[in-house]
């Protein structure tokens, strides 16, 4: 999901690297869900996206039921 708001926001995975401080091999990663990313690497980067609260609470219920499906 993370990637379907950056693209929304029309902010590029350069935009994003420089928003955050984070590799774009990472973004690359997190958004095509090879690697999971941590709490304050999930917060860099849905405040640089400009989230809101709701999307934000949104994203962690999508991604714990996905998890607990598995």
């Amino acid at each position: 999901m993370l990637k379907e708001y950056r693209i929304k926001k029309n902010i590029s995975q350069e935009k994003l690297e420089e928003l955050t401080n984070l590799d774009r091999k990472t973004i690359f990663r997190i958004e095509n869900d090879i690697n999971t990313p941590l709490i304050d690497t999930f917060g860099k980067i849905a405040i640089a996206l400009g989230m809101s609260n709701e999307e934000i609470g949104k994203e962690i219920r999508e991604f714990v039921m996905k998890k607990n499906q598995k």
